[in-house]
């Protein structure tokens, strides 16, 4: 019996409830509607760029709220939407809108996602929030803890996990096509790195509400380097191409090969710098043993990094992908395709039939979840884990060492100044 008969039952599950089926684990909470039929309301943070494809994804339901920190995007949005209510302060909107709402989809920058989420899921609001999950390892983990303890329907914004060609991989690596997977290399061609704090301060912009786009981050001048996409090559804000792009990447094998906490993390890349994400980084992960599944050595490359193959494999590394190296071959994948090699070893391969069934579209699972108390593919318990490991490597950057991580304690047993990284001092008026 294949390991993925033996395993893979929870992802099963989870890729069963995304074509209606029952889950097998704690139902979420239910909306207040007394049929699947009635429409959630749901109150969106953020609405523009990202933000707009989010609110796009669940505008078949009641948009009745609405927060944007630039009341210019926020009128744009309000003429999609004119019967919801305007705020530029999410506490505020969802302090008075909190006996109106079932939902809130946020899709603001990173250090924005659970402040805002987690204020919500306190008070028992299923969440849909961007990846990664959150700015920093601890603010997942108490994302993760409280959806299970509310019982709520989460979904991160890992879209493309709803592809068939990620389930079509999947399949495969859990079938054996390659044998047991030892060895991962995932690497995107990105590079959101080089932020430098700018020396001029030019005027706040009349519509934009800085002080409330910094939140919980340290208090600076506004300036527009920083907006609206490049705060991603900032820690206050983001976390460089790694946190941008690896829980997309990353996903697949954490998916095929149900990878969770590793247990060392070593990154590698050029001088650290105290304010700016770097332009490139190589991390390396380990990962256990699972079950019958053997140890894993996994290695992310971004920025102008690449792997280093053995030419005789004529395996190429353009732009990103994904490479499963496996007792008995290797898998090359990416977001729309797959491939085996040896070419010639595989030419006559045939693939499993499916048995995970298609998504009906990632915002739809999570619609389908508050309303059902089915499971989503990418809900706070998988997501949070594939979101810690993500931001880990850049604490290991950030220290420059290997760190030996104890994941059910959250803590560098080797490496007490990591802690510094692993969770953030909110700024006075902000809290998770």
């Amino acid at each position: 019996m294949s390991h993925f008969n033996r395993t893979n039952r929870r992802q099963f599950l989870r890729t069963s409830a995304a074509a209606g089926a029952a889950a097998a684990f704690a139902a979420p909470a239910l909306l207040h509607a007394a049929s699947p039929n009635e429409k959630l309301n749901i109150a969106a943070v953020g609405v523009a760029g990202r933000a707009a494809a989010n609110v796009a994804g669940v505008a078949s339901e009641n948009i009745v709220a609405i927060c944007d920190v630039d009341e210019q995007r926020l009128d744009g949005a309000a003429g999609k939407f004119p019967k919801a209510k305007k705020f530029v302060d999410f506490r505020k909107m969802l302090t008075e809108t909190e006996k109106q709402i079932d939902a809130v989809v946020v899709g603001t920058p990173d250090h924005i996602h659970m402040p805002a989420g987690v204020m919500a899921m306190r008070m028992g609001k299923h969440c849909y929030a961007e990846k990664p999950l959150a700015h920093n390892v601890y603010d997942a983990r108490v994302a993760a803890e409280l959806a299970k303890e509310k019982k709520l329907a989460t979904q991160m914004g890992t879209q493309i996990h709803a592809g068939n060609n990620y389930r079509r991989v999947v399949e495969m690596i859990g079938a054996g096509a390659i044998g047991p997977v030892h060895e991962v290399h995932v690497w995107c061609g990105k590079n959101w790195g080089g932020g430098r704090r700018p020396a001029d301060t030019p005027p706040v912009p009349k519509t934009l509400h800085w002080d409330l786009w910094l939140g919980p981050a340290p208090e600076r001048p506004y300036h527009s380097c920083y907006l609206p996409g490049n705060w991603r090559r900032w820690w206050d804000f983001g976390n460089g191409t790694l946190g941008d792009m690896a829980c997309h990447y990353m996903d697949l094998p954490f998916w095929a090969l149900d990878l969770r906490h590793p247990t060392s993390i070593e990154s590698e890349g050029p001088p650290v710098d105290p304010e700016g994400c770097p332009e490139k980084l190589i991390v390396r992960y380990e990962f256990p043993a699972r079950g019958d599944m053997p140890p894993v050595k996994f290695t992310w490359y971004d920025g102008t990094n690449r792997p280093s193959l053995p030419e005789e494999w004529g395996i190429p590394v353009g732009g990103s992908g994904v490479l499963f190296v496996g007792k008995e071959g290797q898998m090359r994948a990416d977001y729309g395709s797959w491939s085996l090699y040896p070419k010639k070893k595989f030419a006559d391969y045939e693939p499993p039939e499916p048995t995970i069934p298609n998504s009906i579209g990632h915002h739809k699972e999570w619609i389908e979840a508050c309303k059902t108390g089915s499971e989503t593919t990418c809900n706070f318990n998988y997501s949070g884990a594939l979101s810690e490991a993500v931001l880990l490597g850049n604490v290991a950057f950030r220290v420059g060492k290997k760190l030996d991580w104890d994941g059910a304690k959250m803590k560098a047993t080797n490496c007490p100044e990591a802690d510094q990284y692993l969770r953030r001092e909110y700024r006075k008026g902000w809290t998770l």
